[in-house]
């Protein structure tokens, strides 16, 4: 069965139409579930997963490659739970995390900002002003997170398959809307279509297990190889020894821990030029 993405904006009731979708379709529906097993598994405080799918990267940040190490932590345990189908996701990064794959499908929820705004008042007892402030500061860090990690702008309609907005169309027509489009043959999952997603969910695996060494590390896998490509900053001083070291280490990570069949590893930028085993 097919996987549905839900992003919205604060006070749009999407969490509403994702709740509603899943209660229809008997699937789980899943959001603050995902950050919490991260900050569990990776010993990271909740907090600061959430600040890092969620607020625009600053300029530290972007160099010191620190909030990539949360999102691939994120992202890992994210895609372990959509792999097994029959569920839908509201929240943040989904959308991203599920670029090219077949048998998901993306929904935007929107709302008109006055509603939200006067949603906002009434949640926090603010005046309009701070209300509508807050409501654009949290938009604009939502779009630059998707700009500067992924270059891909959250408002950008073409990211998704139904744009949704809450207004005359309500809540449970939203999750009619969204129940009928999944029943399309198009989103059907077919074995081509769990198989890339089973390679992708091996290689945010072996990413979230790498990457607090090395950050640079991107991982493609297939069919239960994992070819492993780690960009410079393993912190070499001596010989090509120092790199087989590395090599071997990174293979029994990807394999005893990641689950890879096997590994390929290619160091650019070590002493050699580069070196691959």
């Amino acid at each position: 069965m097919p996987i549905i993405t839900i992003s919205r904006g604060s006070y749009s009731r999407g969490s509403d139409v994702a709740n509603k979708a899943a209660e229809m379709l008997g699937y789980a529906c899943i959001s603050r579930e995902v950050l919490i097993e991260a900050s569990e598994m990776f010993n990271i405080p909740e907090i600061k997963l959430v600040r890092a799918i969620h607020d625009a990267p600053s300029i530290l940040e972007r160099f010191s490659h620190g909030r990539e190490r949360y999102v691939a932590y994120i992202r890992a345990i994210f895609l372990r739970h959509v792999q097994k189908d029959n569920v839908v996701y509201h929240g943040l990064a989904g959308h991203y995390f599920l670029q090219g794959i077949p048998h998901v499908l993306k929904v935007r929820i929107i709302a008109d900002m006055e509603d939200r705004v006067r949603e906002e008042m009434n949640r926090k007892n603010i005046s309009d002003d701070k209300a509508r402030y807050l409501l654009k500061k949290n938009d604009e860090e939502r779009r630059k997170w998707g700009l500067t990690l992924y270059g891909i702008d959250t408002t950008d309609s073409r990211l998704y398959d139904i744009v949704l907005k809450i207004k005359a169309i309500t809540v449970d027509d939203a999750a009619k809307f969204i129940v009928d489009t999944l029943r399309r043959p198009s989103f059907k999952t077919t074995p081509e279509a769990q198989k890339v997603l089973d390679d992708l969910v091996l290689a945010a695996q072996i990413e979230a297990l790498l990457v607090n060494e090395f950050p640079k590390v991107k991982v493609v896998a297939d069919n239960g190889s994992a070819d492993i490509h780690i960009a410079g900053g393993f912190g070499m001083t001596a010989s090509g020894a120092k790199e087989r070291d590395i090599i071997y280490r990174v293979q029994d990570i990807a394999i005893n821990l990641g689950g890879a069949q096997s590994a390929k590893v290619r160091l650019a930028g070590s002493i050699s030029g580069e070196f691959i085993r």
